[in-house]
């Protein structure tokens, strides 16, 4: 049993991964709170369910840009002072939502603008957090600490919404703001405690050439590129959440829709919960392919059966199977990416698993107008299985990773010993 519990060690050695994981913690928790109040708040205000999937199209744009401009901004400015900044703007961002909901007619239009520099300022932050891992966590810990960070995801995720539903349905939208400011100012605070994590001697500033240099680097790692492209073919082909009420409606449980949502994180928290085999994994090439092939195929299970209780089962492997291909990839990245090029293809991983479920979802509710429900999902399922079985014969070298003799993951350890 214990060696199946999770492995602590990168709690024990860094005290900055600690500050992060609390940090992020509270955070997310916050954030939940905004993700449920704003899409709600447009719709009481609007009664419009396309005002309210307007919200989609207004984040994606400067997720995009400013996800890979924060890619190159993580490897020429301290990462520290990026993730204090941008955590500190959506805490501003925050109170202007708290400042609406207390107006006596809320205004439309700040939420708009409101969800727009959301996403621009998530996107500028998430290379800066997801390089400063590589960092502050030894070489041989990447694993474990990728582990932990999903486990702390997999609560904000289960809890987060739960308790913000309960707080928006008794107290309104103006306490879960008050909430989610309280949580980015206690955010701040910890990120104050961080150590300085400056950049190269060499680096360089922001650059369309630094981004292009780049994605010209990951495209000439087979290993990589394999992590992206088994990504995205799974989010697309088999991200199908925007049409869970339509399931919930066919399978005749309108009751189940909430635990369709939850099931993903219960299995990807199940398998945190009992990750520390992970640790002692080198092959984790194996754990991107497998856990993305379990992914589409319990994605199609879940298309195929009528059982309620058996579709909520099969969307829990599902989680569980997406859990163990994230743990594969970040590990992958934060042992091979030189340090020099770590924000920028950090912003490249930010859009490959944020443009995914986006392109996911318009083909499933696509597919389901076309060809009904459960065929849009247990035919997603397959065709990620497929994908998944043609990407790995045509990036054979992703398969036959080991963070042991791998070259790439080879110089970064010893760049790690010599720094």
């Amino acid at each position: 049993m214990r060696a199946l519990l999770p492995d602590l060690a990168p709690w024990r050695s860094s005290a900055d991964f600690r500050l992060l994981w609390v940090q992020g913690l509270i955070t997310y928790f916050g954030s939940f709170m905004a993700l449920i109040a704003l899409p709600l708040q447009i719709k009481d205000l609007t009664g419009s369910p396309l005002a309210v999937g307007a919200m989609g199209a207004v984040e994606l744009v400067p997720l995009v840009v400013f996800g890979l401009y924060g890619g190159a901004l993580a490897d020429s400015a301290d990462r520290r002072q990026v993730i204090l900044l941008t955590e500190a703007g959506l805490g501003v961002l925050a109170a202007i939502l708290l400042v609406n909901a207390l107006l006596p007619e809320p205004l439309l239009w700040p939420l708009y603008v409101v969800a727009g520099g959301v996403s621009a300022l998530a996107g500028l932050q998430r290379p800066a957090l997801d390089s400063l891992m590589a960092r502050i966590v030894p070489h041989q810990q990447q694993t474990a600490a990728a582990a932990l960070n999903s486990l702390r995801w997999q609560i904000g995720a289960i809890a987060g919404p739960a308790l913000a539903g309960l707080v928006v349905a008794y107290a309104g939208h103006g306490t879960a703001y008050g909430v989610t400011v309280c949580t980015f100012a206690a955010s701040v605070v910890l990120c104050l405690r961080l150590s300085p994590a400056p950049p190269a001697k060499e680096a360089s500033k922001p650059s369309l050439r630094g981004i292009v240099e780049g994605a010209r680097y990951a495209w000439s790692r087979p290993v990589l590129l394999g992590t992206y492209a088994i990504d995205l073919a799974a989010m697309f082909f088999a991200f199908p959440n925007t049409i869970f009420p339509f399931l919930a409606d066919e399978l005749d449980a309108e009751w189940s829709l909430g635990l369709m949502y939850a099931a993903g994180s219960v299995g990807s928290l199940a398998l945190g919960l009992t990750s520390g085999w992970t640790s002692r994994v080198r092959r984790h090439g194996l754990f991107v392919v497998f856990g993305a092939a379990a992914w589409g195929l319990a994605i199609a299970a879940a298309g195929w059966f009528s059982s309620v209780w058996v579709v909520l089962f099969c969307l829990a492997v599902a989680g569980a199977g997406d859990m163990l291909s994230g743990l594969g990839r970040s590990t992958i990245w934060n042992q091979t990416i030189p340090e020099e090029l770590r924000g920028r293809l950090a912003g490249i991983e930010v859009l490959s698993y944020s443009i995914g479920p986006q392109l996911g979802q318009v083909r499933a509710g696509a597919m389901a107008g076309w060809t009904g429900t459960r065929s849009a999902i247990w035919t997603g399922g397959v065709a990620c299985v497929a994908s998944v079985a043609l990407l790995t014969a045509a990036l054979p070298k992703l398969v036959r990773y080991d963070s042991e003799t791998d070259e790439d993951a080879v110089r970064r350890r010893e760049a790690r010993v010599e720094g």
